[in-house]
């Protein structure tokens, strides 16, 4: 079984767990003028290098169950958030969610309080809280930027995807 997580930010990740393996990768980013957007090709590409990691089908004909499983983080506007910004967002978000279907991944949006009450008992609020967490859990993990919260909430969106379905 695959577990993915997606953190659906531009600077966020996509982070899976196989086994004992991990697999983190930043959100693949194109330079368009002065602006960063996703690059969905490569977005793709990932996701689907993820699927087929476990045999050519994404569904186990034994068992019908899924040989991967998704979680996305379910993102919303903040207040005070730019409306440029927001669109971004929203935008990078709708890019995720139609390569997970064109893929045909299963997967379940998330919401951050949901995946934090699991993977995050205990520990601090902050932002880089999730880097401390990752530490913990997964020492080989490179997260050690503060810059990389985005790969650490992508790895534990993974690990709460393997916990809640085992």
């Amino acid at each position: 079984m695959i577990y993915v997580g997606i953190d659906p930010g531009l600077s966020g990740a996509v982070a899976a767990i196989t086994g004992d393996e991990l697999t983190i990768i930043d959100t693949p980013i194109l330079k368009v003028g002065n602006k960063r957007e996703m690059n969905t090709k490569a977005a793709a590409a990932i996701l689907k290098s993820m699927r087929v990691t476990n045999g050519d089908e994404s569904w186990s004909l034994a068992n019908k169950q899924p040989a991967i499983l998704c979680a996305i983080e379910k993102v919303h506007s903040m207040p005070k958030q730019g409306v440029a910004s927001v669109w971004s967002f929203a935008k990078n978000f709708g890019q995720w969610l139609g390569i997970l279907a064109a893929l045909g991944i299963p997967h379940e949006l998330v919401t951050p309080q949901a995946w934090k009450r699991i993977m995050m008992d205990g520990m601090p609020k902050e932002k880089d809280a999730s880097i401390q967490r990752v530490h913990q859990l997964f020492p080989e993990a490179d997260v050690t930027l503060k810059k990389h919260h985005g790969r650490a909430d992508a790895l534990l969106m993974a690990e709460y995807m393997r916990r809640i379905s085992e």
